[in-house]
């Protein structure tokens, strides 16, 4: 027990700050490599086999059949031509093949005869300076993984969610590496689910920086509002998380509850933790949801309010003006018999009604908060 114990403790250095270390996510396969195959290793004993030579998926597979172990083989991005040896040489299914070619998968797991496919979505949370109406907040990728009782295959996608760090952890345990490959699928499922809680946090501070200005106060004490696209741009990314999370806790609850012959008893129960840390995630990205449209609805009522309050003032002001319009437009006409156009103090008193009828309006209407 005490190597199921080491379990998590080797998985979870893998759980970093995204807002704050961008570095922890490789980009690409190495340009001087023209194979889609990053790594490819077989492990016996719990220990990586080390070999003179750079290991093929068909000589790796070869050793594991004669000498025992298991071989791990990650792919970065491979076209179909590719990937159709190694599928042959696996026998893998043509439905879990085009799947993982053509990506763009929602998270899943499916069961075949001798293998398990499972999709995972990575997530990566953008750093930025501030964010925008066109900020990228969440960036996706993919990690396909195929289970089988001595091999276990990873096909990535996108420029993010490098496993190198992973697999290098968990030969340093060869005690973890015994289990076989259903100890490897568990280290990359609770290392996806990790960067998950890790881009939760960071949106949070994000969606906490978007509810402050739009609470916050403006001038004369009101709020002040912010852009709305911004709010919007901050929905969708959140909608691209929830895209990425929902989906995987069933295949994690099934990992959990329900025996499978390539799956290790001792690993099995440790997916329920995983289906844990899922819901929690999943729990808080219904909670963004719900918040942002909730601010969303805030921003959208305080801009109606400061629309209604500026028509308020207009209409006050244009009342006011409306007075000395009027007695101008009276005193204009033609007319040779006017009352006191000829008096000596007409013009004063009618200039003085005016302004004690314009300051009496003012008065009123601020009195009354409309000024």
């Amino acid at each position: 027990m005490s190597m199921i114990r080491d379990l998590r403790a080797a998985v979870r250095p893998s759980r970093v700050s995204l807002r704050k270390d961008g570095g922890a996510y490789d980009t690409t396969r190495d340009p001087a490599t023209a194979s889609a195959v990053v790594d490819c290793a077989v492990y016996r004993d719990g220990t990586r086999v080390e070999t003179d030579v750079p290991l093929t998926p068909h000589t790796a597979m070869r050793q594991v059949r004669r000498d025992g172990g298991f071989v791990w083989i990650g792919l970065h991005e491979p076209t179909e031509d590719e990937f159709a040896g190694i599928a042959r040489e696996f026998g893998l299914h043509p439905l879990a093949v085009e799947d993982a070619v053509q990506a763009h998968q929602r998270p899943k797991l499916e069961r075949y005869d001798d293998s398990l496919f499972t999709v995972f979505k990575t997530v990566h949370y953008v750093d930025h300076d501030q964010l925008t109406a066109n900020s990228e907040v969440v960036e996706t990728g993919e990690v396909m993984c195929f289970t089988g009782r001595d091999f276990f295959i990873t096909v990535r996608h996108g420029g993010q969610g490098s496993l190198r760090a992973l697999r290098c952890r968990l030969q340093e345990d060869p005690e973890l590496l015994l289990k076989g490959p259903s100890a490897v699928l568990h280290a990359i499922a609770d290392h996806v689910v990790d960067g998950y809680i890790a881009v939760a946090d960071a949106v949070q501070d994000d969606i906490d920086e978007v509810e402050t200005e739009v609470f916050s106060p403006g001038r004369k004490g009101t709020p002040r509002g912010t852009d709305a696209g911004r709010i919007y741009q901050l929905k969708r990314e959140v909608l691209e998380f929830k895209r990425a999370v929902a989906p995987l806790l069933r295949p994690m609850q099934l990992l959990s509850e329900r025996p499978m012959r390539l799956v290790d008893p001792e690993i099995q129960k440790y997916f329920r933790d995983v289906a844990d840390h899922v819901a929690r995630v999943q729990e808080q990205v219904i909670g963004f949801d719900e918040l942002l449209n909730s601010i969303l609805q805030a921003n959208l009522a305080q801009a109606s309010v400061a629309q209604n309050e500026d028509m308020r003032k207009i209409t006050s002001w244009a009342a006011i003006i409306a007075v000395p319009t009027m007695v101008c437009g009276v005193y204009g006409m033609n007319f040779d018999y006017m009352p006191e156009t000829h008096w000596k103090f007409g013009y004063p008193l009618v200039l003085s009604v005016t302004v004690v009828i314009c300051l009496g309006i003012h008065r009123t209407l601020k009195r009354n908060g409309w000024l």
